[in-house]
C-alpha cells in the first residue's frame, strides 16, 4: 500500500495536491493566537447580560471587597437559600478571585432559581470581559454557555404542553 496516509499533514497535502515534503513546517502559515483586550467602562467596571430560563440579569463588576448587590438588596437577603448563594459564588471560586470584585446586578423575570442562574451567567461573562485570562477556567467549567432550556408552551387540545386530557371510552 504505497498510497497510505500516516499523519494529518499528509492528509492535507493529499487533499490540496501538493507533494509530501519534510520541510513544509517553514512554509506553513503561522497560527495566530487571539489576544483579547479587557472591556471596561470609564468607571473601571465590566458589564454583561446573563440569561437562564425566563430570567435576564444585567451585571456590573468592579474591583472591591466581594460585596454582591441584587436589585438593591444584599445577596443574602435576595437569595435567602444557601444553594442559590453557592450558585452565585461559583464563578469567583473557579476563577480564583473570591472576594476581589463587587457585583451590582438587576434581574427580571423567572423565579429565584432562574434568576440565580442568570446572575451567575452574567458574572461569568463580566469576569471574562474584565480579565480575559480568566476565560479558560470559566469556559472549562461551562459558565460562559447560556443554558437555553425554557418551559415548553402549552398547545391547544392538550391539558399542558404534552399532557392529553383523560380519555373516556363512554
Amino acid at each position: 500500500m504505497a498510497d497510505q496516509v500516516n499523519s494529518l499533514e499528509e492528509l492535507g497535502q493529499v487533499a490540496t495536491g501538493t507533494p509530501a515534503a519534510a520541510d513544509d513546517a517553514a512554509a506553513a502559515p503561522a497560527v495566530e493566537t487571539i489576544h483579547r483586550e479587557p472591556v471596561r467602562d470609564e468607571l473601571g467596571r465590566s458589564y454583561a447580560t446573563g440569561k437562564r430560563k425566563d430570567a435576564v440579569a444585567r451585571v456590573w463588576i468592579k474591583p472591591g471587597s466581594g460585596k454582591v448587590t441584587v436589585n438593591g438588596k444584599e445577596m443574602n437577603t435576595y437569595f435567602a437559600r444557601p444553594v442559590l448563594q453557592m450558585i452565585l459564588a461559583q464563578p469567583f471560586s473557579v476563577a480564583g478571585v473570591s472576594g476581589q470584585f463587587d457585583v451590582n446586578a438587576t434581574v427580571k423575570g423567572g423565579g429565584l432559581s432562574g434568576q440565580a442562574g442568570a446572575v451567575k451567567h452574567g458574572i461569568s461573562k463580566a469576569l471574562q470581559l474584565y480579565d480575559p485570562s480568566l476565560r479558560g477556567a470559566l469556559k472549562a467549567a461551562g459558565f460562559l454557555t447560556r443554558d437555553s432550556r425554557v418551559v415548553e408552551r402549552k398547545k391547544y387540545g392538550k391539558a399542558k404542553a404534552r399532557r392529553s386530557f383523560q380519555f373516556s371510552k363512554r
